[in-house]
């Protein structure tokens, strides 16, 4: 009988390593980002999402508008920073402290905790304040800012009207600091802030001042803000304005009959509601043609009047 020699043992098997996932696309990460922070009630979803990754990848909107279409993939050594700094702004962290910057006008300010992030309404003031500044008859005409913050109205103004001297005035040690920053970054030469109560602010300017332009607080006591954006990150000092909301606006027209010269402009921010209470007060303490003006979508948010 002849013997089966034994089977020749089998080729030991070597597992097939898995298939390595797909790099996600730049577009799909953005999608996923859009949905996230819609599902987060943020306001502006798409904008956010694009500035967030803009930010992370250091790119301009539009290069990061061409990668996507090109079908460009996430950069993996980038994913861990955008998926945290994702969830702050799904945590409603403002996209301005995120970034560090704020646009304002043709102008970018550096921002963050403990100064008032500006906002694009507020645009329409600093706008009133350069046309009256730019209607004065003076050589090098004054103007003031005062409640600076982070520089927005003044630099606005120094930057568009440059044969104009202006103050800016802020009470606040953590938005000073922003201020001084940003004075400093925007580079304007004809520009200077100032650590000073606001009541006392500039008195070597007293009876020279032609446009005095003010975001002060204006928030009744009561009124809580609805977005966490504000509620949760504005500092209150900038937000509450006392029990009507006019506390610092009754400061600002003792002090601009003060600094303003004959026939100069005084120019305040304020809630939609409160241009005829503010009308009201400043003509009751003596000044001309108050009248209260709308911001680009058409509700009121600029009171001015004229220095007797």
């Amino acid at each position: 009988m002849v013997s089966t020699p034994p089977a020749a043992p089998a080729p030991a098997e070597h597992p097939t390593p898995p298939a390595s996932a797909p790099a996600a696309s730049l577009a799909h990460t953005i999608r996923s980002a859009v949905q996230a922070l819609q599902a987060a009630g943020v306001a502006t979803p798409e904008a956010d999402a694009e500035l967030l990754a803009a930010h992370v990848l250091g790119l301009s909107r539009g290069e990061l508008a061409a990668a996507a279409f090109r079908g460009d993939t996430w950069p993996e050594a980038h994913r861990a920073r955008w998926e945290a700094l994702l969830a702050r702004r799904a945590a409603r962290e403002p996209l301005q402290h995120l970034i560090g910057l704020a646009p304002f006008r043709h102008l970018e300010l550096r921002v963050g905790p403990g100064v008032f992030v500006p906002r694009p309404e507020t645009e329409s003031v600093a706008q009133l304040a350069i046309d009256a500044l730019r209607a004065s008859a003076e050589p090098e005409p004054v103007a003031v800012d005062l409640g600076t913050g982070s520089g927005a109205l003044a630099l606005a103004m120094a930057t568009e009207v440059p044969h104009a001297r202006v103050h800016a005035a802020e009470n606040s040690v953590d938005a000073f600091v922003w201020a001084k920053e940003n004075f400093a970054a925007v580079g304007a030469p004809n520009a200077r802030v100032a650590f000073v109560d606001l009541a006392d602010a500039f008195p070597e300017l007293d009876g020279t001042v032609s446009v005095l332009v003010s975001n002060p607080p204006y928030v009744p006591d009561d009124a809580i803000p609805r977005d966490p954006e504000v509620r949760l990150w504005d500092p209150p000092a900038a937000l509450y304005g006392g029990p009507d909301g006019l506390d610092v606006v009754r400061v600002l027209s003792g002090v601009g009959l003060r600094l303003l010269r004959p026939g100069g402009t005084i120019v305040i921010e304020h809630g939609e509601w409160q241009g005829a209470p503010i009308r009201e007060l400043l003509t009751g303490d003596g000044w001309r043609a108050a009248a209260t003006h709308p911001d680009l979508t058409m509700r009121d948010r600029t009171t001015t009047a004229l220095r007797p």
